[in-house]
């Protein structure tokens, strides 16, 4: 089940919503959310909830006996450490072991078919969620849960379960026990959810069609101008379809009192690479700030040291997106492109005069690292990379075969929407954000709810980008 499925608008929201607000006690709250959640999951991934309670089980068990207070330093620190082993283990049991397979069948060719595991989806998500867990249990961050189905409802909570964002345990432990649900919050959430869906429906799925017309051209046919169309189309379908799920589960959040931070904040508007990722997935790049970073020693060693770091995090970082070498690659391409914005580019970028180059170089560079995200393997990546600088036109590939009046149209209502207007009119970006209620939110919520829903009606493309990660 997805946020965008009719079935979730339709049918299980409303569902859930109205008995949960008839409910009054917080630990019925908490165990109807439960297995809620644990429904949302079973409904696409009926095989892979056992999995999911396995490891909320292991790791409860481990953080409620091995990570006390009344335990000796030596197993609270043996005990974390295994911990974070099995998580890791686990996890890379399931992204890494089948492309592994199917590369050394594609080598060998073996004469027997080897079973490839199916990916659990979420996996990657709640997985250092319980890691994060685990590890503020041991710094004495937090305190180890003592109720089972509270951990859980932490780990299994259906708006951020499937795609983020990455929640840690202490900025949400509060809410377990006590949340009230007002009004505002009630209308922000709905408000955030609509915004998010609107994204998603109406502007993500739509440039994906582009973008997926564009890649599955064969590279032996691509010319440099339609290359540049392609991921230009796929740098805004990913970055509305993440942005939407976002915000759908930042939305989801607030309607049964949690608040979730944000985790994007315009990063096609940034002047660095560096600020791209203080604003694209946030919570993605504070969980590897926080846990691998700076244990590492952060920025407090030398210059060789730091730039060490930035290279093991972004290489870690590629590897949590998937298992194919082209991930590991962007994940390097990025850390590289960091470290010389520490080493000497940072100071230049900085500088007023510059500002409109920085924009540029960054957006250039994000967009050329989307490329190796989108490939199906690095040969692609690097064939389709090579032909956005090949100066190549293929006239029987004319851009009048994509850039219909409706794509021109949609790709520049993407590319204002996906910073420069709320930039140049921070009146509206306050109002998209504002949980004060606006006389305009009875006109537009609504119409974009029946517009989103009419769209998922009436269309059964509705791609899902993270069911690889």
């Amino acid at each position: 089940m997805l946020f965008t499925s009719p079935i979730f608008l339709q049918l299980f929201l409303p569902v859930v919503l109205c008995i949960y607000f008839l409910l009054h006690r917080i630990t019925c709250k908490n165990i109807f959310l439960l297995l809620a959640s644990l429904f949302f999951y079973t409904w696409g991934e009926p095989r892979n909830v056992l999995l999911l309670l396995g490891a909320i089980t292991i790791n409860y068990l481990l953080a409620r006996f091995g990570l006390s207070e009344s335990q000796v330093p030596k197993i609270r620190k043996l005990t974390v450490s295994i911990g974070i082993l099995l998580n890791l283990l686990f996890l890379g049991t399931f992204k890494y072991t089948s492309p592994s397979v199917f590369f050394l069948d594609s080598i060998f060719d073996f004469p027997f078919r080897l079973k490839q595991i199916g990916l659990p989806l979420g996996i990657s998500f709640y997985t250092f969620q319980i890691i994060s867990y685990l590890i503020d249990t041991y710094r004495k961050e937090n305190l180890p849960q003592k109720n089972l189905l509270d951990l859980a409802l932490y780990i299994a909570f259906f708006p951020q379960l499937v795609a983020g964002p990455i929640v840690k345990y202490h900025d949400i432990s509060k809410y377990l026990y006590e949340r009230k649900v007002s009004f505002s919050d009630l209308s922000y959430g709905i408000r955030r959810f609509v915004y998010g869906l609107s994204k998603k429906v109406l502007i993500a799925n739509n440039v994906a069609y582009l973008a997926d017309d564009i890649f599955q051209i064969p590279l032996t046919q691509l010319d440099m101008k339609t290359a540049w169309l392609g991921v230009i189309a796929y740098s805004l379908q990913i970055y509305f379809d993440f942005s939407g799920y976002s915000d759908m589960a930042i939305g989801l959040g607030r309607m049964f009192g949690f608040h979730f931070l944000e985790n994007f904040n315009y990063p096609y508007y940034s002047k660095s690479i560096q600020e791209f990722w203080r604003r694209w997935h946030i919570s993605l790049s504070t969980w590897f700030k926080e846990y691998v970073y700076i244990p590492l020693g952060g920025s407090r060693g030398s210059l060789k040291r730091t730039c060490l770091n930035i290279m093991i995090v972004f290489f870690a970082t590629g590897c949590w997106h998937g298992a194919g070498l082209n991930f590991i690659v962007w994940g390097i391409y990025y850390g590289i492109l960091l470290v010389l914005e520490r080493c000497f580019l940072k100071s230049f970028l900085e500088k007023p005069a510059f500002s409109f180059f920085a924009h540029f170089y960054t957006l250039l560079l994000v967009i050329f690292g989307w490329v190796l995200f989108r490939a199906e393997n690095l040969p692609d990546a690097c064939v389709y990379s090579w032909k956005m600088l090949s100066f190549q036109n293929n006239p029987e590939l004319p851009l009048s075969t994509f850039l219909t009046k409706w794509t021109v149209l949609l790709i520049c209502i993407s590319i204002l929407f996906s910073a420069p207007l709320q930039m140049l009119l921070p009146k509206l970006k306050r109002y998209l954000y504002s949980e004060e209620i606006h006389g305009a939110d009875f006109l537009l919520i609504p119409f974009l709810l029946i517009l989103s829903i009419v769209m998922l009606t009436g269309n059964t493309y509705n791609p899902f980008i993270y069911f690889r990660f």
